[in-house]
Protein backbone atom coordinates (compact mmCIF):
# COMPACT_ATOMS: atom_id res chain seq x y z
CA UNK A 1 0.00 0.00 0.00
CA UNK A 2 1.10 3.53 -0.41
CA UNK A 3 1.35 6.10 2.08
CA UNK A 4 -1.04 8.35 0.80
CA UNK A 5 -3.96 5.59 0.42
CA UNK A 6 -3.15 4.80 4.11
CA UNK A 7 -3.09 8.07 4.88
CA UNK A 8 -6.84 8.50 3.30
CA UNK A 9 -7.96 5.54 5.14
CA UNK A 10 -6.74 6.94 8.42
CA UNK A 11 -8.44 10.62 7.72
CA UNK A 12 -11.45 8.53 6.57
CA UNK A 13 -11.87 6.71 9.98
CA UNK A 14 -11.31 9.86 12.02
CA UNK A 15 -14.46 11.79 9.98
CA UNK A 16 -16.56 8.32 10.41
CA UNK A 17 -15.56 7.39 13.79
CA UNK A 18 -13.19 9.60 15.85
CA UNK A 19 -14.60 12.92 15.03
CA UNK A 20 -18.08 11.96 16.35
CA UNK A 21 -16.97 11.08 20.01
CA UNK A 22 -17.78 13.02 22.80
CA UNK A 23 -14.79 15.73 23.60
CA UNK A 24 -13.38 15.57 20.53
CA UNK A 25 -10.77 18.30 19.55
CA UNK A 26 -9.24 17.53 16.32
CA UNK A 27 -6.49 14.99 15.31
CA UNK A 28 -3.18 14.81 13.29
CA UNK A 29 -0.17 12.32 12.17
CA UNK A 30 2.58 11.00 14.41
CA UNK A 31 5.64 8.94 14.39
CA UNK A 32 8.14 7.55 11.73
CA UNK A 33 6.11 7.90 8.21
CA UNK A 34 5.49 12.05 8.60
CA UNK A 35 8.37 12.68 6.63
CA UNK A 36 7.13 9.91 3.82
CA UNK A 37 6.23 10.96 0.31
CA UNK A 38 2.36 10.03 -0.41
CA UNK A 39 3.78 7.63 -3.56
CA UNK A 40 6.14 6.09 -1.69
CA UNK A 41 5.29 2.09 -0.51
CA UNK A 42 4.40 1.76 3.11
CA UNK A 43 6.94 -1.03 4.65
CA UNK A 44 4.81 -3.65 5.89
CA UNK A 45 6.46 -3.69 8.99
CA UNK A 46 5.06 0.02 9.39
CA UNK A 47 1.83 1.39 10.79
CA UNK A 48 0.18 4.76 10.25
CA UNK A 49 0.06 6.63 13.80
CA UNK A 50 -2.92 8.74 14.46
CA UNK A 51 -3.54 11.22 17.20
CA UNK A 52 -6.70 11.97 18.85
CA UNK A 53 -7.29 15.27 20.78
CA UNK A 54 -10.01 15.14 23.68
CA UNK A 55 -11.13 17.47 26.04
CA UNK A 56 -10.91 15.21 28.64
CA UNK A 57 -7.82 15.46 31.34
CA UNK A 58 -7.74 11.97 31.27
CA UNK A 59 -7.82 10.27 27.93
CA UNK A 60 -8.74 6.93 27.12
CA UNK A 61 -6.71 4.27 26.66
CA UNK A 62 -5.40 4.03 23.21
CA UNK A 63 -7.49 1.99 20.62
CA UNK A 64 -3.53 0.96 19.29
CA UNK A 65 -3.24 -1.22 16.22
CA UNK A 66 -6.31 -2.55 13.84
CA UNK A 67 -6.98 -2.65 10.22
CA UNK A 68 -8.90 -0.27 8.29
CA UNK A 69 -9.59 -0.19 4.90
CA UNK A 70 -6.57 -2.52 4.21
CA UNK A 71 -4.06 0.23 6.33
CA UNK A 72 -2.57 -0.39 9.74
CA UNK A 73 -3.53 2.11 11.83
CA UNK A 74 -2.51 3.20 15.63
CA UNK A 75 -4.80 5.42 17.41
CA UNK A 76 -3.54 7.20 20.57
CA UNK A 77 -5.82 9.88 22.81
CA UNK A 78 -3.98 12.80 23.87
CA UNK A 79 -5.24 15.47 26.04
CA UNK A 80 -6.00 19.04 25.39
CA UNK A 81 -4.68 20.37 28.05
CA UNK A 82 -0.95 18.61 26.73
CA UNK A 83 -1.04 21.47 23.59
CA UNK A 84 -2.11 24.53 25.18
CA UNK A 85 1.33 26.36 25.59
CA UNK A 86 3.77 26.30 22.35
CA UNK A 87 7.03 26.24 24.96
CA UNK A 88 5.50 22.80 26.65
CA UNK A 89 4.96 21.25 22.62
CA UNK A 90 8.67 22.54 21.71
CA UNK A 91 10.05 21.18 25.20
CA UNK A 92 8.23 17.81 24.70
CA UNK A 93 10.63 15.24 21.94
CA UNK A 94 8.10 13.14 21.63
CA UNK A 95 4.78 15.93 20.41
CA UNK A 96 7.06 18.84 18.89
CA UNK A 97 8.37 16.57 15.46
CA UNK A 98 4.48 16.11 14.99
CA UNK A 99 4.05 19.69 14.56
CA UNK A 100 7.03 20.33 12.30
CA UNK A 101 5.14 20.11 9.30
CA UNK A 102 1.42 19.80 8.96
CA UNK A 103 0.27 17.14 10.23
CA UNK A 104 -3.49 17.95 10.73
CA UNK A 105 -6.23 15.68 9.75
CA UNK A 106 -8.95 17.70 11.77
CA UNK A 107 -8.78 20.68 13.63
CA UNK A 108 -12.41 22.22 14.43
CA UNK A 109 -11.47 25.02 16.78
CA UNK A 110 -8.75 26.39 14.67
CA UNK A 111 -6.11 25.50 17.49
CA UNK A 112 -4.17 22.88 16.23
CA UNK A 113 -3.12 24.96 13.40
CA UNK A 114 -2.15 28.28 15.28
CA UNK A 115 -0.01 25.97 18.21
CA UNK A 116 1.30 24.00 14.43
CA UNK A 117 2.65 27.36 12.50
CA UNK A 118 4.33 28.69 16.00
CA UNK A 119 6.15 25.29 16.85
CA UNK A 120 7.13 24.97 13.50
CA UNK A 121 8.74 28.82 13.38
CA UNK A 122 10.74 27.64 16.27
CA UNK A 123 11.36 24.00 15.90
CA UNK A 124 14.85 24.12 14.84
CA UNK A 125 15.93 26.65 17.41
CA UNK A 126 19.13 25.74 19.30
CA UNK A 127 17.60 26.81 22.39
CA UNK A 128 14.69 24.33 21.79
CA UNK A 129 16.30 21.74 20.34
CA UNK A 130 18.62 21.60 23.57
CA UNK A 131 15.75 21.53 25.72
CA UNK A 132 14.32 19.01 23.92
CA UNK A 133 17.15 16.96 24.44
CA UNK A 134 17.54 17.55 27.80
CA UNK A 135 13.93 16.48 27.99
CA UNK A 136 15.06 12.96 26.91
CA UNK A 137 18.23 12.40 29.18
CA UNK A 138 16.37 13.18 32.06
CA UNK A 139 13.74 10.76 31.36
CA UNK A 140 16.17 8.54 30.59
CA UNK A 141 17.89 9.00 34.33
CA UNK A 142 14.64 9.75 36.30
CA UNK A 143 13.11 6.02 35.16
CA UNK A 144 16.43 3.90 35.31
CA UNK A 145 16.21 5.71 39.12
CA UNK A 146 12.94 4.48 39.26
CA UNK A 147 12.74 0.63 39.07
CA UNK A 148 10.32 -1.17 41.31
CA UNK A 149 12.77 -3.91 42.06
CA UNK A 150 9.65 -5.81 43.80
CA UNK A 151 7.92 -6.16 40.34
CA UNK A 152 7.89 -9.19 38.46
CA UNK A 153 11.18 -9.97 36.25
CA UNK A 154 9.35 -9.17 32.92
CA UNK A 155 8.26 -5.68 34.12
CA UNK A 156 11.65 -4.82 35.82
CA UNK A 157 12.97 -5.57 32.24
CA UNK A 158 10.98 -3.44 30.55
CA UNK A 159 11.77 -0.64 33.03
CA UNK A 160 15.33 -0.67 32.76
CA UNK A 161 15.38 -1.30 28.63
CA UNK A 162 12.51 1.31 27.45
CA UNK A 163 14.73 4.32 29.21
CA UNK A 164 17.99 2.58 28.25
CA UNK A 165 16.70 2.42 24.57
CA UNK A 166 16.14 6.42 24.90
CA UNK A 167 19.88 6.87 24.77
CA UNK A 168 19.21 6.93 21.22
CA UNK A 169 16.45 9.42 21.01
CA UNK A 170 18.91 12.18 22.49
CA UNK A 171 21.17 11.79 19.92
CA UNK A 172 17.99 11.65 17.30
CA UNK A 173 16.58 15.17 18.60
CA UNK A 174 19.84 16.66 18.49
CA UNK A 175 20.04 15.98 14.85
CA UNK A 176 16.18 16.64 14.31
CA UNK A 177 15.46 13.23 13.50
CA UNK A 178 11.78 11.23 14.34
CA UNK A 179 12.38 9.53 17.32
CA UNK A 180 11.08 6.01 16.14
CA UNK A 181 10.14 3.44 18.68
CA UNK A 182 11.14 0.40 16.93
CA UNK A 183 13.97 1.13 14.55
CA UNK A 184 15.51 3.74 16.91
CA UNK A 185 18.96 1.86 17.40
CA UNK A 186 19.49 1.92 13.54
CA UNK A 187 18.36 5.29 13.19
CA UNK A 188 20.60 6.33 16.04
CA UNK A 189 23.45 4.29 13.98
CA UNK A 190 23.15 6.45 11.12
CA UNK A 191 23.24 9.86 12.62
CA UNK A 192 26.49 9.16 14.68
CA UNK A 193 27.91 7.71 11.05
CA UNK A 194 27.13 10.83 9.24
CA UNK A 195 28.19 13.22 12.34
CA UNK A 196 31.47 11.13 12.48
CA UNK A 197 30.99 9.85 15.85
CA UNK A 198 30.43 6.02 14.93
CA UNK A 199 32.92 5.11 17.71
CA UNK A 200 30.36 5.86 20.13
CA UNK A 201 27.92 3.49 18.73
CA UNK A 202 29.64 0.24 20.05
CA UNK A 203 28.75 1.43 23.34
CA UNK A 204 25.08 2.20 23.04
CA UNK A 205 24.88 -1.42 22.10
CA UNK A 206 26.99 -2.82 24.84
CA UNK A 207 24.55 -1.06 27.56
CA UNK A 208 21.92 -2.92 25.41
CA UNK A 209 24.00 -6.21 25.55
CA UNK A 210 23.43 -7.46 21.97
CA UNK A 211 26.91 -6.22 20.77
CA UNK A 212 28.22 -9.84 21.12
CA UNK A 213 25.33 -11.55 19.79
CA UNK A 214 25.59 -13.36 16.30
CA UNK A 215 22.99 -13.18 13.89
CA UNK A 216 22.30 -16.98 13.90
CA UNK A 217 21.81 -16.92 17.89
CA UNK A 218 18.91 -13.72 17.98
CA UNK A 219 17.23 -15.52 15.33
CA UNK A 220 16.57 -18.22 17.18
CA UNK A 221 15.59 -16.30 20.23
CA UNK A 222 13.10 -14.38 17.17
CA UNK A 223 11.69 -18.22 16.85
CA UNK A 224 11.12 -18.67 20.52
CA UNK A 225 9.42 -15.40 20.41
CA UNK A 226 7.08 -16.10 17.68
CA UNK A 227 6.01 -18.95 19.84
CA UNK A 228 5.38 -16.62 22.80
CA UNK A 229 3.97 -13.57 20.93
CA UNK A 230 1.31 -16.60 19.62
CA UNK A 231 0.38 -17.72 22.48
CA UNK A 232 -0.18 -14.65 24.44
CA UNK A 233 -2.28 -13.32 21.55
CA UNK A 234 -4.56 -16.28 21.50
CA UNK A 235 -5.31 -15.73 25.42
CA UNK A 236 -4.99 -11.74 26.08
CA UNK A 237 -8.08 -10.46 27.77
CA UNK A 238 -6.84 -8.09 30.50
CA UNK A 239 -6.49 -4.70 28.77
CA UNK A 240 -2.92 -3.21 28.65
CA UNK A 241 -1.60 0.37 26.74
CA UNK A 242 0.55 -2.47 24.59
CA UNK A 243 -2.40 -4.65 24.41
CA UNK A 244 -2.89 -4.29 20.06
CA UNK A 245 0.84 -4.65 20.01
CA UNK A 246 0.35 -8.40 20.82
CA UNK A 247 -2.34 -9.58 18.02
CA UNK A 248 -2.17 -11.45 14.98
CA UNK A 249 -2.95 -7.95 13.30
CA UNK A 250 0.40 -6.40 14.41
CA UNK A 251 2.37 -9.84 14.15
CA UNK A 252 4.13 -8.56 10.73
CA UNK A 253 5.65 -5.54 12.96
CA UNK A 254 6.50 -7.44 15.59
CA UNK A 255 7.78 -10.91 13.97
CA UNK A 256 8.05 -10.26 10.65
CA UNK A 257 9.51 -6.56 10.95
CA UNK A 258 12.35 -8.44 14.04
CA UNK A 259 13.21 -11.33 10.66
CA UNK A 260 13.88 -8.62 8.33
CA UNK A 261 16.36 -6.58 10.27
CA UNK A 262 18.39 -9.61 11.38
CA UNK A 263 18.34 -10.51 7.89
CA UNK A 264 19.60 -7.27 6.69
CA UNK A 265 22.27 -7.03 8.65
CA UNK A 266 20.83 -5.79 11.60
CA UNK A 267 20.89 -8.42 13.90
CA UNK A 268 22.36 -6.49 17.11
CA UNK A 269 19.61 -3.56 16.42
CA UNK A 270 16.85 -6.30 16.32
CA UNK A 271 17.26 -6.81 19.55
CA UNK A 272 15.33 -4.15 21.53
CA UNK A 273 12.05 -4.52 20.49
CA UNK A 274 12.49 -8.42 20.95
CA UNK A 275 13.42 -8.42 24.42
CA UNK A 276 10.72 -5.31 24.35
CA UNK A 277 7.61 -7.73 22.60
CA UNK A 278 9.09 -10.56 24.64
CA UNK A 279 8.65 -8.70 28.55
CA UNK A 280 5.08 -7.63 27.11
CA UNK A 281 4.34 -10.87 25.82
CA UNK A 282 4.76 -12.05 29.59
CA UNK A 283 2.97 -9.37 31.28
CA UNK A 284 -0.18 -10.26 29.09
CA UNK A 285 0.60 -13.85 30.21
CA UNK A 286 1.27 -13.48 33.89
CA UNK A 287 -2.47 -11.82 33.72
CA UNK A 288 -4.29 -14.38 32.05
CA UNK A 289 -2.26 -17.71 31.65
CA UNK A 290 0.01 -17.95 34.74
CA UNK A 291 0.48 -21.58 33.79
CA UNK A 292 0.98 -21.09 30.37
CA UNK A 293 3.63 -17.71 31.24
CA UNK A 294 5.86 -20.53 33.56
CA UNK A 295 6.05 -23.05 30.46
CA UNK A 296 7.20 -19.97 28.21
CA UNK A 297 9.85 -18.68 30.88
CA UNK A 298 12.50 -20.68 29.52
CA UNK A 299 12.71 -19.10 26.13
CA UNK A 300 12.53 -15.44 27.82
CA UNK A 301 15.19 -16.38 30.31
CA UNK A 302 17.33 -17.50 27.96
CA UNK A 303 17.46 -13.96 25.64
CA UNK A 304 17.81 -12.34 28.80
CA UNK A 305 20.82 -14.69 30.10
CA UNK A 306 22.26 -13.64 26.48
CA UNK A 307 22.33 -10.18 27.84
CA UNK A 308 23.94 -10.93 31.11
CA UNK A 309 20.70 -10.24 32.80
CA UNK A 310 19.96 -13.27 35.44
CA UNK A 311 18.58 -11.21 38.54
CA UNK A 312 17.33 -7.52 39.95
CA UNK A 313 21.03 -7.29 40.68
CA UNK A 314 21.82 -7.07 37.15
CA UNK A 315 18.96 -5.14 35.95
CA UNK A 316 20.29 -2.46 38.68
CA UNK A 317 23.69 -2.61 37.75
CA UNK A 318 23.06 -2.10 34.40
CA UNK A 319 20.83 0.61 34.99
CA UNK A 320 23.69 2.46 36.89
CA UNK A 321 26.07 2.01 33.66
CA UNK A 322 23.59 3.82 31.75
CA UNK A 323 23.53 6.53 34.07
CA UNK A 324 27.30 6.40 34.13
CA UNK A 325 27.41 6.99 30.60
CA UNK A 326 24.99 9.62 30.17
CA UNK A 327 27.79 12.56 30.19
CA UNK A 328 30.22 10.67 27.21
CA UNK A 329 26.34 10.64 25.75
CA UNK A 330 25.77 14.11 26.17
CA UNK A 331 29.36 15.04 24.94
CA UNK A 332 28.42 13.72 21.48
CA UNK A 333 24.77 15.39 21.55
CA UNK A 334 26.44 19.16 21.76
CA UNK A 335 28.95 17.89 19.36
CA UNK A 336 25.61 16.80 17.25
CA UNK A 337 23.91 20.07 18.01
CA UNK A 338 26.92 22.37 17.13
CA UNK A 339 28.05 20.70 13.83
CA UNK A 340 24.18 20.74 12.41
CA UNK A 341 23.60 23.02 9.56
CA UNK A 342 19.63 22.53 9.80
CA UNK A 343 19.81 24.19 13.77
CA UNK A 344 19.50 27.89 14.36
CA UNK A 345 21.26 29.66 17.13
CA UNK A 346 18.46 32.03 17.97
Amino acid sequence: MRVGSARAAAINWVMQYASREDGFRGAFFSGSTIGMPDDAELPAASDIDVVIVTAHAEPPLKLGKFLYHGALLEVTYLSWNQLTSVEEVLTSYHLAGSFRVDTIIADPTGHLRRLQAQVANHFAERVWVRRRCESARRKIENRLRAIDTSAPLHEQVMAWLFPTGVTTHVLLVAALRNPTVRLRYLAARDVLIEYGHADLYPDLLKLLGSAHLAPQRIEQHLDELARTFDAAAAVAKTPFFFSTDITATARPIAIDGSRELIRAGYHHEAVFWIVATFARCHTILAADAQDLQRALAPAFDSILADLSITSTDDLIRRAENVIQFLPRLWETTEAILCANPSIVAK
